[in-house]
């Protein structure tokens, strides 16, 4: 989009990039400047009046106005005048006046009347860091329907669009219709998919090959999900183009995103895999895991215990963040687990060393922070997103928020389930105590479970042996008492139980991801959420449903979802009009009419 000097400083004066969002800055009100011959009462009016006198008080003028459209006399009253104003107003001038009308008794005011020259139409007033007039030229001399079009926006829309800047009729913009609300939300989804799109850049690839997954599949002791199977076929896929691919898959906690990994090493045989995880235990495991169900492919874990080697010998490349400071050969794909725990630069990096000038490897992240689907459909506008929504068992997890006087209760579950060999953990708030959090820390709280328990252990983000006390924990404990720290990461098949103190405090995701560390092999499991707060219609709801993705939903309604285009995806939304709990349909829509 070619703009002129002028334009670029006004668009940037708004904070805007596009002729869409400059659609989407909708006037704040309007002046309707036709002549009516009724008074519409509590509102602006315009009059074709004559001024039969002119009182002028020290604070005020007062106009006796004769209009000929209403057929009586109208007062007009201006409060604090200025100069200026004392010169408008002569008898026997006749001329189109406007303000707001109201009348009483019998009298009709005109507060604060205006002399005005254009009429017959209806004004858009604009708030804006445009002064209004100047936003009404530029509105007026550049929004069209032709230039929507042009942009590729479709004719309903971009008419209903334009009906808000140039109406027919007065328009309450507290009360608009379905049509145009619906418009608003699909232009501004539209403008913001279609940059988004704009941003993505596309790559030749190392290695185009379709390879079939089915022998191996049938090799397992276990049956894929549907949803794993779909999300490998979308893999195979990616694989057999000569663009390079950046696929994210989105799994709940325990869905199987493995066996996904391991079908991707499995489809890229006869070239390169790597495989970056965030912690040393996650990537040991994801190693065992290659041995077991990968005995074909010559593997190596690397972390920064591992000593220095020639690592062009290994088809299947699994290790830590220690992978960005070795030498590391050409690869075919990278996969990089737990995407989030690891910053884009970190990511890139990686990306970076296997390159081979502008030719990539194709690109897989995993993640197993659900997020909503209409999300995931936003996302694949600049990545390409796969859902696994199903797990390979069914969760069997009792939810429930407990308070003070459920402790007894308490004691007497963790006593009865550490009997059957299997584990408890207990998730505090700090680590430290603290004089504005009314809950215990750790280091408050441990006393008393390590004097009533044996194999109790401590551990939270700050302890630089936290990989060890989990790893010693998993083999050999009955409690474990920490922070958030083991959000993600640690298979422990014994855990049955956690609980969660001052649960009100976390997101709702991560909740979820601290209950997904119970009942992994399908074991019974208990999911406590402790809480000072009497009520809490959040952590009830949270109890209702064990699916990430309904949880996602939920984590939509009660915090704003993001930005994905200028930042993060974060709290704190940039969109105005779109739902994304809700407008699941626009969303698709969209997808669908940008064709993704």
């Amino acid at each position: 989009m070619n703009l002129t000097k002028d334009l670029e400083s006004k668009f940037k004066k708004l904070g805007i990039s596009s002729w869409f969002e400059l659609a989407l800055n909708i006037p704040h009100s309007y002046e309707d400047l036709r002549l009516h011959n009724k008074v519409e009462m509590s509102k602006a009016n315009l009059i074709d009046a004559s001024i039969e006198s002119v009182f002028r008080a020290t604070n005020s003028i007062q106009i006796t106005f004769y209009a000929f459209n209403l057929g009586f006399n109208v007062t007009g009253v201006l409060f604090r005048p200025k100069p200026y104003m004392m010169h408008q107003f002569k008898v026997g001038d006749r001329d189109y006046y406007y303000g707001l009308i109201d009348c009483k008794t019998g009298n009709c005011t005109m507060a604060m009347p205006k002399k005005v020259s254009s009429i017959g139409h209806i004004t858009a007033r604009y708030k804006c860091a445009l002064r209004s007039d100047v936003m009404l030229r530029l509105v007026q001399n550049n929004l069209s329907l032709e230039l929507l079009e042009s942009e590729g926006l479709d004719s309903a829309t971009a008419k209903e669009i334009l009906n808000i800047h140039f109406p027919k009729e007065t328009i309450n913009l507290k009360e608009m219709s379905e049509d145009t609300i619906n418009a608003l939300k699909y232009l501004e989804l539209f403008s913001y998919m279609k940059q988004l799109s704009d941003k993505r850049r596309y790559f030749k690839t190392l290695v185009s090959q379709k390879q079939t997954y089915i022998e191996w599949m049938d090799s397992l002791p276990f049956t894929l999900t549907q949803d794993q199977i779909l999300a490998i076929k979308d893999i195979q896929n990616d694989f057999s183009k000569d663009i390079a691919c950046r696929r994210m898959i989105v799994g709940d906690v325990g869905s199987g995103k493995t066996m996904v990994i391991l079908a991707s090493a499995y489809m890229m045989r006869k070239h390169r895999s790597i495989l970056m995880a965030p912690t040393t235990i996650l990537a040991n495991q994801l190693y065992q895991e290659v041995l077991k169900f990968l005995p074909s492919l010559n593997s190596v874990l690397i972390t920064n215990k591992s000593k220095k080697e020639d690592l062009s010998q290994y088809d299947f490349i699994i290790g830590t963040h220690a992978l960005l400071y070795r030498e590391l050969p050409k690869a075919a794909l990278v996969m990089v687990d737990e995407q989030h725990r690891f910053g884009t630069a970190q990511r890139n990096k990686l990306e970076k060393l296997v390159s081979d000038g502008e030719k990539k490897p194709h690109f897989l992240q995993f993640s197993a922070t659900p997020i909503p689907r209409t999300l995931a459909m936003i996302e694949t506008s600049h990545i390409d997103v796969s859902l696994i929504t199903s797990t390979p068992f069914k969760k069997d997890i009792t939810s429930m928020v407990i308070r003070k006087n459920d402790f007894k209760d308490l004691l007497i579950h963790i006593k009865s389930e550490i009997k059957k060999d299997n584990q408890v953990l207990l998730v505090y708030p700090l680590v430290v105590k603290s004089e504005i959090l009314d809950y215990q820390s750790i280091d408050e709280a441990r006393s008393f479970w390590e004097k009533n328990f044996d194999n109790v252990y401590v551990t939270h983000g700050k302890d630089k042996e936290k990989e060890q006390v989990l790893l010693d924990f998993s083999n050999k404990g009955d409690m474990l008492i920490a922070t958030t720290v083991v959000e993600v990461g640690i298979s422990l098949p014994r855990l049955s139980t956690v609980i969660i103190v001052g649960a009100e405090r976390l997101g709702l995701s991560t909740l979820h991801q601290l209950r997904g560390r119970v009942s992994r092999t399908g074991l019974k499991g208990y999911c406590y959420l402790y809480t000072n707060k009497e009520k809490s219609k959040r952590l009830e709801m949270f109890t209702s449903t064990i699916s990430g993705f309904d949880i996602a939903n939920l984590d939509l309604k009660y915090r704003k979802s993001g930005d994905l285009l200028k930042g993060t995806n974060q709290s704190g939304t940039q969109f105005k009009w779109i739902d994304l709990a809700e407008d699941f349909e626009i969303v698709k829509a969209v997808k669908s009419d940008l064709e993704f």
